[in-house]
């Protein structure tokens, strides 16, 4: 027994003293972080005497700055706001749209020779600014970007990225809202022109062909962008909010050797980003919810091309269920009240594939807090891997919605504690959506948990990949014959 209580009391004592000994390093790194952050706070007021030091100003000095470095391609402004001047000054009416929607920012209203002109209300373009935003945080002066992910260098050999600051989804509807005709044609297209302005200026820059442009970055909204030049880009990092314009044949095409064919080889989630479309409804706070009376909500055109046949389908069960609206909507500004007040008022919102696998009926429904209904089973969502969009929405596979009853059925199982649950879990991530950063001409600080930030950090996360495949093309030898490769996801 006293063997016990010596071994004991010196397996106490060794383990003590071994303790002590493991938390000197602890001790020694505690007194150099220390140290090392007076010596940051002595810097920063030699070096600024009139500045006071804020708790604020603590925390930023303490905190590891993790950002990716952007170098933003020297295109004229003729093509990013230079297209906002023609756009504002032009006297003609989108065609595909009513004056009452486009009419919401009235082009005489707009002082001249605006640098930053304010981007489109039309719904039809709106939906796709993202261009405007991603551009607006990279020209806001240095001072007012504390917040931003994305940190922009002026030497191209310090950039992470190459970002080509064209606003490609603008150039295209300029041309269909106006010459819808011409735009699968190269002669008298405006947008064809811009398009290989840029594609010249842009590969023919030593980083382009340093990098085989794989390392620079286009926005890619409307599905139409860069319809003529896709081939020439596609080694680069699009920003996209679906693959649905680039992997499929043209539904005029009879078949696979089509030349306007799209290869899917030439997009994937391995190097492209999916990113939100801009919602166009207002965001409602979880505290302003209210009782929702009806059961499932869809506004939108019933007769979509491809994949939008799915839509016709679900129209044609639903439309005459009880507690269901199922309506024909147009983008102007009815459309938009009515909307807002049906999606606010509605437990569900059905979001059907239609030309694309997506839409921005879908960020509209998570902003008003309307639990979506995903029938779309080629579709693509953007922060995946940060969004978890199963602990809000509902997906249901395309056969299994068009089953008589079934889908009407399963909606109306959920207790109301999960429905609950399913809007609390949307509200934290509304702001992930956000866009708009509230200054005009999109120049001014961002929302830091927006959709900029969060889009940076997925170009990031891609960053290995991106600059192992640079090495690896570069390192081939002339004459060398790879094949092209499907990326799978």
């Amino acid at each position: 027994m006293a063997l016990k209580n010596t071994t004991a009391t010196t397996t106490t004592t060794t383990t003590t003293t071994a303790s002590s000994l493991r938390s000197l390093p602890t001790l020694f790194l505690s007194l150099a972080t220390l140290l090392f952050t007076l010596s940051l706070i002595l810097f920063f007021l030699f070096s600024n005497p009139n500045t006071q030091i804020t708790p604020q100003t603590l925390t930023t000095l303490q905190k590891p700055y993790t950002s990716i470095k952007v170098y933003v391609a020297d295109l004229p402004r003729s093509l990013n706001y230079g297209l906002l001047d023609r756009y504002w000054s032009s006297s003609a009416t989108d065609s595909r749209i009513s004056a009452e929607s486009g009419s919401q920012i009235a082009p005489t209203h707009l002082p001249k020779n605006l640098r930053f002109p304010p981007y489109p209300e039309n719904p039809l373009i709106k939906q796709y600014s993202a261009e405007y935003w991603i551009t607006g945080d990279l020209m806001t002066p240095e001072s007012l970007r504390a917040g931003s992910f994305a940190r922009r260098v002026f030497d191209v050999d310090e950039a992470d990225v190459v970002f080509v600051p064209f606003f490609a989804t603008l150039s295209a509807e300029l041309q269909l809202g106006t010459a819808k005709g011409a735009f699968r044609k190269k002669a008298g297209n405006d947008d064809y022109e811009r398009q290989r302005h840029v594609v010249d200026l842009v590969r023919g820059t030593p980083a382009w062909k340093r990098s085989g442009g794989r390392d620079h970055v286009f926005v890619l909204t409307d599905p139409v962008a860069m319809w003529h030049v896709r081939a020439e880009i596609a080694p680069a990092i699009l920003l996209v909010v679906d693959f649905g314009g680039w992997y499929r044949l043209d539904s005029k095409s009879s078949n696979g050797s089509s030349q306007d064919m799209i290869q899917h080889t030439q997009v994937s989630l391995l190097k492209d980003v999916i990113i939100p479309y801009t919602h166009l409804l207002p965001r409602l706070h979880l505290s302003e919810d209210q009782r929702r009376q009806t059961l499932l909500y869809f506004k939108g055109a019933k007769h979509r091309h491809r994949g939008g046949i799915v839509r016709e389908k679900l129209w044609d069960l639903l439309v005459n269920e009880p507690g269901i609206i199922v309506e024909e909507g147009f983008p102007n500004a009815t459309g938009r009240e009515q909307s807002i007040r049906g999606m606010r008022t509605s437990e569900f919102c059905l979001h059907p594939a239609g030309d694309t696998p997506t839409s921005c009926r879908l960020f509209d429904a998570i902003q008003s807090l309307c639990i979506p209904v995903i029938v779309s089973d080629n579709i693509e969502l953007p922060f995946e891997g940060v969004i978890d969009y199963s602990e809000f929405s509902v997906f249901v596979a395309v056969n299994d919605a068009l089953r008589p009853n079934w889908l009407v059925g399963l909606l109306r199982s959920f207790s109301k504690e999960q429905k609950d649950k399913f809007r609390q879990n949307m509200s934290r991530i509304q702001r992930m959506f956000e866009y708009d950063n509230g200054h005009p001409g999109g120049i001014g600080p961002i929302p830091p948990d927006g959709a900029v930030n969060h889009i940076w950090k997925k170009v990031h996360q891609k960053l290995p990949m991106i600059k192992e495949a640079i090495v690896r093309e570069n390192r081939k030898p002339p004459g060398g014959s790879i094949p092209l490769r499907c990326h799978c996801t």
